[in-house]
């Protein structure tokens, strides 16, 4: 799965979708700090401990870098940025039975606007599965590294990873 570069200067308007959500009764907002176990387990139970482990990152920031959906008092949907790495984008997920609804778009756009608030102007989204999804809704393009696998696939720190001066010389 490849990484994706996407401009944050002229997302799409998220209140239409908000709106859109609040007919169907479904909330987005930061979680509280008290909340963390329970969103960790949802990302946990429903992904992996991976992405809980992100999502525990996102809970060490100020304001908290992660956005829930909410349906009555269960959580749906999360996602989180600048965890991972700085500008990045992701995890994300939608349980399978509320997608189609907005509610990815929505969390996409709230998580794409904090890393705007944050001063970037493009964000990198990680290990983007649904490609499609991140172009037609944000623009989002393919980032040509390591073969398509971003970051992830990296064995090294990418700062040890430049040429030397010689070794980059034609002789």
């Amino acid at each position: 799965m490849p990484d994706l570069l996407c401009s944050l200067v002229h997302l799409p308007d998220i209140e239409p979708f908000l709106r859109s959500l609040r007919l169907q009764t479904i909330f987005l907002r930061r979680p509280n700090p008290w909340e963390k176990e329970k969103v960790r387990g949802f990302v946990k139970g429903n992904w992996s401990s991976n992405w809980a482990q992100e999502v525990d990152v996102a809970f060490s920031k100020q304001p908290i870098s992660c956005f829930i959906a909410t349906k009555e008092d269960d959580i749906v949907g999360f996602s989180a940025y600048e965890c991972t790495r700085r500008g990045f984008f992701g995890p994300m997920g939608v349980l399978p039975e509320h997608r189609k609804k907005g509610i990815g778009t929505a969390l996409l756009l709230a998580g794409l606007m904090g890393l705007q608030d944050l001063g970037y102007v493009y964000g990198i989204i990680g290990a983007a599965g649904p490609v499609d999804f991140y172009h037609r809704t944000c623009g989002a393009v393919p980032i040509t590294l390591n073969n398509g696998r971003g970051i992830y696939g990296l064995k090294e720190e990418p700062r040890f990873m430049r040429q030397s001066k010689k070794d980059t010389r034609t002789e």
